[in-house]
């Protein structure tokens, strides 16, 4: 079972990986393109909003598909207060609870609330209101796809955590305190 619980997470760890570098790749891309974008506009009077919101939707690309490979690394918020203070296999309980009571229940309800609101988007094929503007359904996509991913990796950390916790997995607990 423990062999199983870790194979899915490195699978999983795999996945965030992939979808990390594709969110490191829209900041590049991001840049580039307002760079271009004001360039256009200062150096030749021309503009496009269909520009302006391709910049936008890569910033959904590096929020909602960056996240799961975030947490995969440990940078999201913890309880400093109590992982400062406990050992390492408190710091695996307090995440244990923190996955199965927060993240996991949050990320599933947003996940399924953001099917119909992207569903909708697809039926009805919307665009932007603005002229030259996009359509709205891919961006609309990664809200349900952006939370499936943490879930998977939650599930990933959960799996880590239980493997831990039975001596199958060597898991970093290093708490580095974050600088403020």
């Amino acid at each position: 079972m423990m062999r199983g619980l870790v194979g899915f997470a490195a699978v999983a760890d795999r996945i965030s990986a992939v979808c990390g570098a594709a969110a490191t790749a829209a900041v590049l891309a991001a840049c580039l393109i307002s760079a271009g974008n004001a360039a256009s506009r200062y150096a030749l009077g021309l503009t496009s909003n269909a520009w302006l919101e391709v910049q936008w939707y890569l910033f959904a690309v590096m929020a909602l598909l960056g996240a799961a490979e975030t947490f995969r690394r440990g940078g999201h918020v913890r309880v400093d207060l109590l992982y400062a203070i406990a050992g390492d296999r408190g710091r695996i309980w307090i995440d244990l609870v923190g996955i199965i009571l927060f993240l996991l229940p949050g990320m599933i309800l947003l996940a399924w609330l953001s099917w119909p609101f992207f569903w909708e988007s697809w039926i009805r094929n919307e665009i932007s209101n603005n002229p030259g503007g996009l359509y709205r359904w891919p961006v609309k996509f990664l809200l349900p796809v952006g939370f499936a991913l943490v879930v998977m990796q939650g599930l990933a950390e959960l799996a880590k955590r239980i493997a831990a916790l039975a001596g199958a997995y060597q898991l970093d607990t290093t708490y580095n305190r974050p600088l403020q």
